[in-house]
């Protein structure tokens, strides 16, 4: 059975920078903004549209679940600023989840200050480890959230 863990960060950027870096622009955006992190992301199926599949290479002894992460963008609505990512191999599949999708949307609070709701749905067919449960996986994404956010405000 699928379950939910909600978050959200305020950010010091506007929705009409924030929603191009999380959603179209996102595959070029993601190396620099994590650059210790991930070493790309190439899109090998789609147009950035609902159904493209991006495989994200990591940085060797980075991540515990592998070297690269394959996600498929299953929701992308340009009027609401949501954007879904379901991992589809790699990455938190290999720790024990049988389904993970992180699901972002977007809220102008103010001219310079955008809402980011952050919807983690998954599921297991046995025990997880304590890294791997939402509230652990939450932290890395409102980090990305963050070092997005830095990124942004740095003239990127």
């Amino acid at each position: 059975m699928v379950k939910e863990f909600n978050t959200q960060a305020r950010v010091g950027v506007g929705l009409e920078t924030l929603w191009p870096a999380l959603s179209k622009d996102f595959s070029f955006i993601v190396p620099k903004v994590i650059p210790n992190i991930v070493k790309d992301v190439q899109v090998i199926e789609g147009d950035g549209g609902v159904g493209t599949i991006l495989i994200f290479n990591f940085w060797p002894g980075v991540s515990s679940s592998g070297s690269y992460q394959r996600e498929k963008i299953t929701e992308l609505d340009e009027f609401s600023h949501e954007i879904g990512l379901q991992v589809i191999e790699g990455g938190y599949l290999n720790q024990g989840l049988s389904y993970y999708k992180t699901t972002y949307q977007l809220s102008a609070i103010g001219e310079h200050q955008t809402l980011v709701n952050v919807k983690i749905s998954y599921d297991h067919e046995s025990d997880i480890e304590e890294r791997t449960k939402p509230t652990k996986t939450s932290e890395s994404t409102l980090f990305y959230v963050r070092c997005l956010e830095k990124y942004l405000l740095n003239g990127a």
